[in-house]
This record gives structure tokens, C-alpha cells and sequence, in this order.
């Protein structure tokens, strides 16, 4: 065992807590916040500070060159996807994922053609990474108008395809993490058909976001062409390797549902919204906002139903909370809330679906 340092001998500076210092120099504060008054009274200005310090801060660490160019190009692009996304981000969104070998004609590329036009039909825009395969085929179904994409530089196999080519609503990603943050930030639905590598690391993600509570309820449909068995392949391996190694719980599998049915997959991804609204989050309570009220009976069965997700007390009706008053946050809907058992965020889902269910 070494000896302890001799009382007098100082001890060897952190270099890593030194780094992780958020202290800028008082010069630095002043040019900060001369910046910021050059910006304006910009409507967020809190967070704009805060950026604008990080980045001082990476200065200030001798970050290297490698580390900045990551974080520039991500800033970048993120603030140009963003400008991209804002005229329609009230409009409901889906994502299409799928392979980019995927050939025109074939079974698969009719079946998200198809999805995609009916969804478009249901004032749903379609999001796919803009690519050739099953992303065109997206594109080709909802049309250029209510086609955004969200493209990827590779040396090989991704321009962007020629339904979305030229269009304000591409963006092209160099990273992607990026790419990967914008096809699911923005999307109220989901649809995966059957791919390789890129698409299962997509679909596997979202899920894990969903089982995870780290991206609110969302409808994840895996559509495959008619009797094919590819995302039956999957669902065995889910349970028979990772729910028997309990790798994740039984419930985990119906994050997702499974069909080879256009309209069936369409209803599923509507049908989610048909009476819930939204989620927030508000300390440690879970507000659920609802299109219509519960009734009393209808309480009664989700509580007998779900109670059992809730850490403490039930399901309840509830009035909007003060941080949803202080951001204005759609105060006309109506309300439940709950303690919920933040271990059990697949059971999050079928409350959702019951939910909808409610009213006849």
C-alpha cells in the first residue's frame, strides 16, 4: 500500500475537474454578455447564453482541433435543419425508415408508397432520409409537398433522390447522430420497413428511446410487404434471446406493432391520437392531455386496469400544473396525472391505447 502524502505537500492539481470547470474569466463573462446584447433581445436568451459559454468554455479548455470541427459541423447542421422544420412543426409528422436497395416496383417499395400516400391523405407529412430505395418510395407516395428529407454524405449509395432534389425542405447531414436526432425529434409516428444495418440501428434507437422515457409515446409500426417474415424473424429473436435473457421485459416487445397491412398500419399510426393529446412531465408527476374528458366509469376501468404503474395514489383527473401555466401549455384540454413508476415506461403505452379506447 503507498504511503499518504506528508501533510505539508500540496496536492497534484485535477487537471480533468479543471476542465470541467464551468468558471469563465471575468474578461470572458463581459465579452459573453457584450455579445449577447449585440444579438438582441433574443426571445430565448437564457439558452443562447448558455451556448455561447460552452463554446468559450471549449476554447478555454485547449480542446482539440478534431473535437471542434465535430462539434461546429453539429451545431451547423442542426441549426440548419431546424430552420428547415419550423414552418411545419405543427403539422403531424411520420418518419418512413427502410433500405436504400430496396428496388421500385418491388412488394416492399409499393407497400411504403402506398403508407405514405394515405397518410399524406390524413394531412400527415413523411420524413424519410431522402435517399433511393424505400425512402423514395415514401416521397413518391406522400408527394414532393409533403415530403421532408433528411439526407446523409456517403461516398456511395445516397444522393438525394429526385422527388425531394432541390426542394427547401432536404437537408443534408454529415453525421449520423444529427441525422439520426431530426428523423425522430419531429415525428409523431413511425414506420420501419425491412432493411439492413442503417435500419435496424434506426428502429432499435427509437425503441430504446421509447422504452427508455427519453422520447414521448409515439406509435412504431413495422410494416412488411404482404406474408413476408422479416420482422417476424425479429420478434423471435427479441423474445427468444433478449426477453429470455432478460436482456428487456416481455412487455418491451409491444413498443412496437407488427403487420403486412397498409390500412391496418395506417389506423394504428391515427389511431394513437384519437383521444390522447400529449405528455409532460411535471416533477414527479405525469400529466396526460386528453382531446375529450374521462368519464367516471371510464376512470374507474383504467385505474383497475394501470394502477399498478403508478408509484403512489392512482390516475386522477387534474387542472393544468403551474409550469403549464407559465408556458401556456395547451390550458383548454383536459387532464390526468399520476405518479408513474418510471421502471414500467412500456406499460406507458398501453394506458395510452386505452386511453384512445375510452368514450365508445
Amino acid at each position: 500500500m503507498a504511503p499518504d502524502p506528508l501533510p505539508d505537500t500540496p496536492a497534484a492539481p485535477d487537471p480533468v475537474a479543471a476542465r470541467l470547470s464551468d468558471d469563465l474569466a471575468p474578461e470572458v463573462e463581459e465579452a459573453v454578455g457584450t455579445l449577447m446584447d449585440a444579438v438582441g433581445d433574443a426571445e430565448e436568451a437564457d439558452l443562447i447564453r448558455a451556448i455561447v459559454r460552452t463554446a468559450a468554455l471549449l476554447g478555454r479548455d485547449d480542446t482539440e482541433r478534431l473535437d471542434l470541427k465535430i462539434v461546429r459541423a453539429a451545431v451547423a447542421e442542426m441549426r440548419e435543419a431546424f430552420a428547415v422544420f419550423a414552418p411545419y412543426r405543427h403539422v403531424p409528422k411520420v418518419t418512413i425508415f427502410g433500405s436504400a436497395r430496396t428496388r421500385a416496383g418491388s412488394p416492399l417499395y409499393l407497400q411504403a408508397r402506398r403508407i405514405a400516400a394515405e397518410l399524406a391523405d390524413a394531412g400527415w407529412m413523411v420524413i424519410t432520409g431522402a435517399g433511393p430505395g424505400i425512402m423514395q418510395a415514401g416521397m413518391e407516395g406522400a408527394g414532393r409537398d409533403m415530403s421532408i428529407g433528411v439526407n446523409i454524405r456517403l461516398p456511395f449509395e445516397q444522393d438525394a433522390n429526385d422527388v425531394i432534389t432541390g426542394d427547401p425542405k432536404l437537408v443534408t447531414m454529415k453525421y449520423f447522430f444529427t441525422r439520426k436526432l431530426m428523423l425522430i425529434k419531429e415525428s409523431a409516428g413511425f414506420v420501419a420497413l425491412p432493411g439492413g444495418f442503417g435500419t435496424i440501428d434506426e428502429t432499435m434507437e427509437l425503441l430504446t428511446l421509447q422504452q427508455t422515457g427519453k422520447a414521448v409515446p409515439a406509435p412504431v409500426i413495422m410494416l412488411d410487404e404482404p406474408g413476408g417474415s422479416y420482422w417476424e424473424g425479429w420478434a423471435r429473436f427479441v423474445t427468444e434471446d433478449l426477453v429470455a435473457g432478460g436482456y428487456v421485459r416481455p412487455e418491451d416487445v409491444d413498443l412496437a406493432d407488427r403487420t403486412d397491412d397498409v390500412a391496418v398500419a395506417t389506423g394504428l399510426i391515427t389511431g394513437f391520437y384519437r383521444r390522447y393529446h400529449s405528455i409532460r412531465w411535471v416533477g414527479t408527476r405525469l400529466v396526460i392531455r386528453t382531446l375529450q374528458p374521462v368519464s367516471d366509469e371510464d376512470l374507474e376501468d383504467l385505474n383497475a386496469r394501470f394502477g399498478h404503474l403508478c408509484a403512489e395514489g392512482g390516475i386522477e383527473r387534474a387542472t393544468p400544473f403551474s409550469p403549464e401555466r407559465d408556458d401556456d401549455d395547451h390550458l383548454d384540454l383536459p387532464r390526468l396525472a399520476c405518479t408513474y413508476d418510471v421502471h414500467q415506461m412500456a406499460g406507458l403505452h398501453h394506458l395510452v391505447r386505452a386511453v384512445n379506447a375510452t368514450g365508445g
